[in-house]
């Protein structure tokens, strides 16, 4: 059999060679670093055995496939070392993900401690170097097998296998696993790993199922490499906008109110009304929007009509019951339906297209308690929603305008080279989730394709991430855990016209359905404001903090001359505030700082007589003394252009 390698070369065996073997052949010290295989394109273990003429990649850690084989390695180390230390622990699952790995346990919690503990034991493990073993058995014997090593939730995931499915384990030892694969040939290559937390999860992601206790780990072959991570981390946890967020009293949350259910601080109404009054005028002066004001909730009849009652009801918050009450009203999570009658107040002709409908629309969706998350996700949110009612042969053209507007906003921002393109499709395996046949869905999705194509936008593909009336573009972003979101959707809709009988009269006198688009331009104000506080770790670009300049007096003494100073800046719209304290000046510009304020204005007797401040930022430090009306304008300018400036000086 003739093998080609990743470099094009070509390696002839006379038998069958497992992918390990082959490595092996090619050099020691690949086969050292081979973590899996690539084979004909697809990730195989390195037991893999090759048979006939193929292509073939040894992926070391430097790969990312290969990386999660050793990772997943960890996570079977990991669950050796609990049931080692606690036997009565029933094993869930434990899969690699892109920031090392997790394990899944019916057991009480893990503190710190019990993760030392838990760590030392895997150390052993790794030393033991015992090599893991792959077996296969069929259905009912694999059953039968864990029911023996009483692991419930095993034996649950093979339940739900296919009837004719082989069923793989791993063995390291005297520890097996019902697993899949790929892994390492021996837990001896493990260099350099951690466990980093514990924490609550529950079966498979749903809150009506068992919580578990899950542990968080990572790994790499290098300790320089675990060791960069780890500072990593701690500066992720000074990111992390729930806790920084509540520390400069953006948000809270309180447990009689909801989970999910946020209170938007002072400092983070600011901000958030900031951005809302910047989209607004956005859209209305420079993008052709009009503005409506439209009803919190509806009836169910509404809700029927435009299939969401049907397709979206568990997501809903229903107010009343349908066998008992003569009208049933729900919550809206989406303002479209509400819109469309807006647009159908009035017969429209061709000529009045495109319309674009746009809202500061309050939404409320029924997210599991498990999913809650700060400001990223909630159950009541503000988005800047919108929804383009225009001609077919205007659909290319418009979706491409609500792309380049999303752009521009993520670019002011700061945001641009954060974030992924995603075309979210339909799932033809399963069409009852969606209203519309196959045809409507391949010619929509193809021409989404085209126009990301022209644009020359690097996007993926996810089957099954659509709406349930059309596909669309989801631009994502991860948070600074990994975790990734949806922040802005553009969505492109050519059925629910139909659902509302809408329709424009075209210049033959004809009545024409026209085609939707259903937008954001920044998204949901309330995932924004989180992003930005972790993008920024809360050093916001000046036009958006909450404080601005603070005036600090040297004395008592200079108080007047300080309070003459804040209400120049506050005539000119500048946020600032006098710290009237009796500190000292150096105190008080260190507390200027730790609140993360950008520009502070020392004064004392020179700047007095000479009617000038002493300006002091986070970004070129001590800037010198300046006029006030020098200042102002330049402070002002860079509030209007929205200004990113790069900080040099540490707070």
């Amino acid at each position: 059999m003739k093998v080609k390698l990743k470099d094009g070369g070509i390696k002839e065996y006379q038998s069958p060679m497992s992918v390990y073997d082959i490595a092996k052949d090619i050099s020691e010290g690949l086969a050292r670093a081979a973590c899996a295989g690539m084979l004909n394109g697809e990730v195989v273990d390195l037991r893999t055995v090759v048979s006939d003429d193929c292509e073939l990649s040894i992926l070391t850690f430097k790969d990312k496939e290969g990386k999660a084989a050793y990772r997943h390695t960890a996570s079977h180390v990991l669950a050796e070392a609990v049931k080692r230390l606690y036997p009565e622990a029933k094993l869930a699952i434990g899969p690699s993900i892109d920031t090392g790995f997790y394990y899944d346990f019916d057991c009480p919690p893990f503190d710190r401690e019990a993760l030392d503990k838990i760590e030392a034991e895997m150390k052993k493990i790794i030393k033991e170097g015992n090599e893991l073993t792959c077996f296969t058995l069929p259905r009912d014997e694999a059953i039968e097998y864990m029911q023996k090593r009483d692991e419930p939730y095993k034996v649950e995931l093979i339940n739900d296998l296919p009837e004719d499915a082989t069923i793989s384990f791993y063995s390291q030892g005297e520890f097996t696993d019902l697993c899949a694969g790929p892994h390492l040939m021996s837990t001896k290559p493990i260099k350099a790993f951690k466990l980093i937390s514990s924490s609550g999860a529950y079966w498979r992601g749903s809150e009506k199922n068992k919580m578990l206790t899950r542990v968080y780990g990572t790994a790499f072959d290098k300790k320089s490499e675990l060791e960069e991570y780890l500072e990593h981390l701690e500066d992720i946890k000074k990111r992390d906008h729930n806790r920084l967020g509540r520390e400069m009293e953006l948000f809270t949350t309180v447990d009689v109110i909801g989970q999910g259910l946020p209170l938007i601080m002072p400092n983070g109404v600011i901000i958030i009304k900031e951005l809302q009054r910047w989209i607004e005028d956005l859209e209305d002066n420079e993008w052709g929007y009009v503005r409506t004001k439209t009803p919190l909730m509806a009836k169910s009849d509404l809700y029927k009509i435009s299939g969401h009652w049907d397709h979206y009801k568990e997501g809903m918050f229903v107010l009343g019951d349908e066998e008992k009450d003569k009208e049933v009203f729900a919550l809206r999570p989406m303002t479209c339906p509400f819109q469309y009658y807006v647009y159908k107040n009035s017969q429209k002709s061709y000529r009045d297209l495109p319309l674009r409908y746009g809202e500061t629309s309050t939404l409320f969706r029924n997210e599991e308690s498990g999913e809650m998350h700060g400001l990223t996700r909630v159950r009541q949110f503000t988005i800047s929603e919108g929804h383009l009612i225009v001609r077919p042969d205007q659909m290319d053209e418009e979706f491409k305008g609500c792309l380049a507007l999303a752009k521009y906003c993520l670019t002011t921002l700061g945001l641009g080279e954060d974030v992924t393109y995603r075309l979210s499709k339909w799932d033809p395996k399963n069409p009852d989730k969606y209203i519309g046949g196959a045809e409507v869905w391949e010619e929509t999705q193809q021409r989404i394709r085209d126009v990301l194509d022209e644009l020359g936008i690097v996007y993926e593909e996810a089957e099954g991430e659509a709406a349930f009336y059309g596909p669309k573009v989801d631009i994502q972003a991860k948070n600074v855990y990994g975790k990734e979101d949806t922040m802005i959707t553009i969505q492109w809709d050519a059925l629910l016209a139909e659902q509302f009988d809408m329709y424009y009269v075209d210049q033959n006198g004809d009545k024409i359905r026209p085609y939707i688009i259903h937008r954001t331009s920044i998204g949901c104000y309330e995932r924004t404001l989180a992003w930005l506080t972790e993008k920024y770790a809360g050093k916001f670009p000046t036009w958006l903090c909450p404080e601005q300049v603070k005036v600090l007096p040297i004395s008592e003494k200079f108080h007047d001359y300080a309070n003459k100073i804040n209400k120049e800046l506050r005539a000119n719209g500048i946020r600032s505030s006098v710290d009237e304290r009796s500190e000292k000046i150096g105190y008080k510009i260190r507390d200027a700082r730790l609140h993360r304020i950008p520009y502070m204005l020392v004064v004392g007797q020179k700047e007095e007589d000479d009617n000038t401040v002493s300006v002091r930022s986070r970004y070129l430090g001590d800037e010198g003394s300046k006029s006030i009306d020098e200042f102002i304008s330049e402070i002002c300018r860079e509030i209007r252009t929205k200004q990113i400036r790069e900080i040099q000086v540490s707070e």
